[in-house]
């Protein structure tokens, strides 16, 4: 047994009937991971993906079991749920497997990438030799120049490789800076390029039909690309005219995607509802890493819209250009995106319009665990001696029980109400972040419609089923009908 690297107790060798093995168990230390929490979301995001690396293995977890028979294709007809535009193309061969698809729902490239059964969620080497063989082949297939934004418009795609000592550009090992397979074997891109070009191009040879829709897709995203240059030349020369003054963003001096940027890890951007709460965090930052975008208040749901709104509304483009993600998610300016919002039914739906755009248009910075709701304090409760932020009913009166008798209480209603002196200790060291996490039970898709679509009647069914009223006497339809006409 040990703890902080140090041996407690040594136990004896017991005889047993067991399979031989190792078994790990570990209690996380309160003193080093502050406010820690196990998310199953995690666990069973991690456990798919050794599943679909290892098709055949069987993994077992909380009654569940996770198991894949056709690896890679797996995934990808996981994610997508029949809502791809052809079959799945599967290739696979010595060290190396992808799985390709298209879909009409997505406005963006979804890639997931593996290296040695590590997911590489920041891609790579080896993800920017895919993105490159892919067009490279296409084109030839083809024999047709077309734009590489086109061939790639909407592709999902899913690249797994063998790499003999990989070199990874950080500790969390998310993404590959290897240029070679190995010692004696090809470049990584050599090897990529190779692989699609014999294999792909002999694919679509044999699959005449499954060729033809790809190229379909293409000239659709072709002439959606030109419908869109000339609102995008407009929306960037607006930005670049207001970029000076930019009163919505308060910068910080650090960047994510500066590589020679030692404390990149640690950038922060806060979104904030309305100038006062803005007000408050702006003056508590870290200049250095932590800056602040404002909102002028509810934005536009944009479910089921085009990019063209984010280019026609002046505030999602500046937002877009704040965080630098309209060509790739690698050129995002901050690590965390952070969604800071009142703690009240607008601040929620605030939240939740936000969540929708980024769902929306930007879906892998979700899915690559950029975005995070900001948690801050309900109350405050205090005495002469102590004081305590309390974030749930729960802590309040856990605080009302240990400072004695009439401390004083404080409810906080917006963020603006919090003094900068006090903000700081919400978003220094002692922060509180929420990640969002796209579930397994829907896809984005099926997620954003059901939530943000006109299906109003089956969602006012969801919550009349889920509400939670504790006086017996209250009408739940009566709650509902009064929330309706205050909206």
């Amino acid at each position: 047994e040990f703890s902080r690297g140090l041996i407690k107790e040594n136990f004896d060798e017991k005889d047993t009937s067991d399979r031989n093995g190792t078994e790990i168990s570990f209690i996380p230390d309160a003193d080093i991971f502050l406010n820690f929490k196990f998310r199953k979301e995690y666990i069973e995001r991690m456990l798919r993906n050794y599943a679909y690396l290892n098709p055949g293995l069987k993994i077992f977890f909380n009654g569940e079991t996770f198991y894949s028979e056709n690896g890679l294709k797996d995934l990808l007809d996981e994610e997508l749920e029949n809502e791809t535009l052809y079959p799945i193309i599967h290739l696979r061969d010595n060290d190396i497997e992808v799985a390709i698809t298209h879909t009409d729902k997505s406005q963006t490239e979804t890639y997931f990438s593996f290296v040695n059964g590590q997911n590489t969620t920041q891609g790579g080497t080896h993800l920017n030799a895919f993105r490159e063989a892919y067009v490279k082949t296409i084109r030839e297939f083809f024999n047709k120049n077309f734009d590489a934004s086109d061939v790639r418009k909407s592709i999902v795609a899913a690249v797994s490789i063998n790499v003999e000592e990989p070199v990874f550009e950080s500790q969390t090992k998310t993404k590959l800076g290897s240029n070679d397979i190995g010692p004696n074997g090809p470049t990584v891109r050599t090897f990529i390029i190779d692989f699609l070009k014999s294999k792909l191009d002999n694919f679509l040879h044999r699959n005449p039909e499954l060729a033809e829709a790809i190229q379909r897709k293409i000239l659709i995203s072709e002439r959606e690309r030109k419908e869109l240059s000339g609102i995008q030349k407009l929306a960037r020369e607006r930005a670049k005219k207001v970029s000076l003054h930019n009163k919505k963003l308060r910068d910080c001096r650090q960047h994510y995607n500066d590589q020679k940027n030692e404390r990149k890890g640690e950038t922060q951007i806060f979104i904030t509802e309305g100038d006062s709460a803005s007000g408050s965090i702006t003056k508590s930052r870290d200049v250095e890493t932590q800056a602040v975008f404002s909102l002028k208040g509810k934005p536009l749901n944009c479910y089921g819209l085009t990019k063209k709104v984010v280019y026609e509304n002046e505030e999602f483009n500046l937002l877009q250009a704040a965080l630098n993600i309209e060509e790739s998610l690698e050129d995002l300016r901050y690590n965390q995106v952070i969604i800071a919002t009142d703690a009240d039914v607008d601040g929620m739906h605030i939240r939740l319009l936000m969540i929708t755009f980024f769902l929306q248009f930007f879906p892998d910075l979700i899915k690559n665990g950029h975005l995070y709701i900001l948690q801050t304090p309900l109350f405050r409760v205090r005495n002469k001696k102590e004081t305590r932020y309390c974030y749930s009913e729960q802590e309040r009166i856990k605080a009302l029980n240990e400072l004695g008798k009439n401390p004083e209480i404080t409810r906080f209603k917006g963020l603006g109400e919090i003094s900068p002196d006090e903000f700081k200790h919400f978003i220094g060291k002692d922060i509180r972040l929420e990640p969002v996490v796209a579930g397994k039970d829907q896809t984005i898709n099926q997620l954003l419609e059901f939530y943000m679509g006109k299906n109003t009647p089956d969602r006012q069914t969801f919550i009349l089923e889920n509400l939670v009223v504790e006086d017996p006497d209250i009408d739940k339809k009566e709650i509902l009908a009064e929330a309706v006409d205050e909206n």
